[in-house]
């Protein structure tokens, strides 16, 4: 007899009851029924589409555009005993043919593949000879172009539908807005599909913004009254590695992460952090995904971020065991204007977009009606110093030309990096004295391989951006600056990235079939990151209420424990301990406001509110002489 929904849950995840409304999600699929769940970070998503697979014959096939949690996930139903397969990069086609084989023929239950790979045609034909019984499609938002990363492989996915049509879908989401969900549905070509969400309310978090001049101070202030496991989210990698230095400085076990790191350095750094050997971890938003740390006392932004998507994600992995937790977002005076430069300001038009492209094709000195499926090593510090590019804004148009299938982008910083100095020890001080801000770089490049005069030596850039507390691409970029002086000799296998175009070259036609694409995505993060400001600002109410609204909940209730929670309930005690202290004063004798203002130790406009409440309440009355008096 086969086993219940709670019996799986029971037997492989050691859980005794679902969480709302995992169990009416899971029913629903059960029946049948195209599903929309809407549920936050930390809401058991995966166990919606997980537990309904295994109560029934045949395999479920999970689209998602997250690798790392695609591996994770893998990695974690293998540990229960759970057969499963990931189809990520890097795989060979010979081993993904045997990989689908034993889809079909090894007793697997579950196939993880990314929407790009539904674009190979000789894949989606075989997935199509598999005995598919439901198809869950995480990240679901990305299908919509109202999404805020958008995919257009997730488009090819209706395809599924059209051959599958008796097996369920059930798209996934932690963010989607009212538009985006229709569009979604519309896109994912869903039948009068069941729809569920849950609350976005996280009864025990507190969400803080906080306004200060000295964001280390504050850090170093909240570390200590809370001594537990902590996050701080930074926009950059310079940052990431100044923060975590500063604050070892101050005493705190610190480490970092981001996604210019080695996967080994990234794996240790994870370790220490996960078994509480350091507190805290200093990070970029490429952190995050897969992670699973119950005991996360705080999550710190030190930056405003772009969307409140990602922010309500990342402050989500704060207080997941149920505890008292607080996501704290840091704002500086000046911050606004910082992260309209860094998220707005960089955001490419049709114009720009188009200019890359075709300096890219001449860069690598492509023809027209020429490229197509063609593979080159590509250094993004040299492409925008040839070209005079601002490297942010290029790095965007890359990304969004990545995510669109007309090239792909893959960024691995190769530690198989070599050089020899050409120059004398005496020169190399004249260069430094000639070029200060080379200094740390070079020295500390000297100091940890002392052979690099006399010999080609290999050198470790992650762990010389450590040591030097420099940004990688600074380094290269400093690395080639003395090649190109005659100084070094430098030997790299693959310096920044590779290119793949997806398309042969065509200009126009490349860039007219995603101006309309760029134009909507562009309203949409203007419109995001305006949400952001308004969240921020100090008058703009309940902060749990406020991103709750945000993500379509109709709610005015007060969490009580947010930054503007706490700032009305110390002014409501300020206001009754200003009017008890004014009725002593006035008990022994007629007084002024100045003569009041003068015995106290509040401001002017506090004493006058105070003074007009007692007004109002008819306590005390205000004589021709300007003095006051109780009844």
């Amino acid at each position: 007899m086969p086993l219940t929904a709670l019996e799986i849950l029971k037997k492989y995840w050691n859980h005794d009851s679902f969480r709302s409304p995992q169990e009416a999600i899971i029913n629903s699929v059960i029946e049948g029924r195209d599903t929309l769940a809407l549920l936050p970070t930390g809401g058991g998503k995966s166990i919606c589409f997980q537990v309904p697979a295994m109560m029934q014959e045949g395999i479920c096939l999970v689209i998602s555009p997250l690798v790392a949690l695609m591996k994770d996930q893998v990695k974690n139903l293998a540990n229960n005993n759970i057969k499963a397969i990931a189809l990520t990069g890097g795989i060979s086609t010979e081993e993904m043919i045997h990989l689908l084989d034993n889809c079909l023929y090894g007793n697997y239950k579950f196939l993880y593949i990314s929407p790009e790979r539904l674009q190979n045609d000789w894949i989606f034909d075989r997935i199509k000879t598999l005995p598919i019984n439901l198809i869950a499609i995480d990240e679901a938002h990305c299908v919509s172009q109202w999404g805020h990363d958008f995919r257009p492989a997730f488009l090819k996915i209706n395809l599924l539908k059209k051959h599958f049509t008796k097996v369920p879908f059930l798209a996934l989401t932690a963010t989607a807005t009212r538009r985006g969900k229709e569009d979604s549905v519309h896109q994912l070509e869903l039948e009068n599909p069941a729809y569920f969400s849950k609350s976005f309310e996280r009864k025990n978090l507190a969400y803080m913004v906080i306004n200060t001049e000295d964001k280390l101070h504050l850090i170093q202030q909240i570390l200590t009254k809370n001594k537990q496991s902590a996050i701080i989210y930074v926009t950059n990698r310079k940052a990431c590695l100044d923060t975590s230095y500063q604050l070892q400085q101050l005493g705190f076990s610190s480490t970092y992460y981001h996604g210019g790191m080695p996967p080994k350095e990234k794996e240790a750094n994870m370790n220490l952090w996960m078994t509480n050997k350091a507190q805290v971890i200093v990070a970029t938003n490429a952190f995050g995904m897969g992670i699973d740390k119950p005991d996360v006392k705080s999550v710190i932004h030190l930056h405003i971020p772009p969307n409140l998507e990602n922010y309500y994600q990342e402050a989500g992995r704060a207080g997941r065991n149920g505890e008292k937790a607080f996501a704290v977002l840091l704002v500086h005076p000046s911050d606004a204007i910082h992260a309209k430069s860094q998220f707005i300001a960089v955001l490419s038009d049709k114009e720009f977009l188009k200019s890359i492209l075709i300096k890219l094709f001449n860069y690598f000195q492509i023809a027209y009606g020429e490229g197509f499926n063609e593979s080159f090593n590509f250094n993004l510090q040299h492409f925008c110093s040839k070209y005079n590019f601002p490297i942010l804004k290029t790095y965007n148009a890359l990304q969004f030309l990545d995510r669109q299938g007309i090239l792909t982008i893959t960024q691995e910083f190769s530690s198989k990096v070599a050089l020899q100095f050409l120059l004398s020890s005496k020169e190399v001080i004249r260069y430094i004295s000639l070029n200060p801000s080379d200094e740390d770089v070079i020295v500390t490049i000297l100091r940890t391989n002392p052979g690099v005069y006399d010999a080609k030596t290999n050198i470790n850039i992650a762990l010389i951006a450590k040591k030097s507390n420099t940004d990688e691409l600074k380094i290269i970029s400093i690395l080639q600056k003395l090649q190109d002086k005659g100084c070094i000799e430098l030997f790299t296998t693959n310096n920044d990235s590779t290119i793949i175009f997806n398309e042969a070259r065509e200009d126009e036609k490349n860039i007219n079939r995603v101006s309309k694409i760029l134009a909507r995505q562009n309203e949409l993060k203007i419109e995001q990151f305006n949400a952001v400001l308004n969240y921020i600002e100090p008058s703009s109410g309940c902060k749990s209420s406020w991103l709750r609204t945000y993500f379509g909940e109709k709610t005015t209730d007060l969490c009580g424990s947010c930054s503007y929670c706490l700032s009305i309930s110390k002014k409501t005690t300020d206001s009754q301990s200003i009017t008890e202290i004014i009725l002593h004063l006035l008990q022994n004798e007629r007084l002024s406001s100045r003569e009041i203002e003068k015995r106290v130790s509040f401001s002017k406009d506090d004493v006058i509110f105070a003074l007009q409440e007692l007004l109002d309440k008819d306590i005390i009355l205000i004589l021709p002489n300007n003095e006051y008096s109780i009844k």
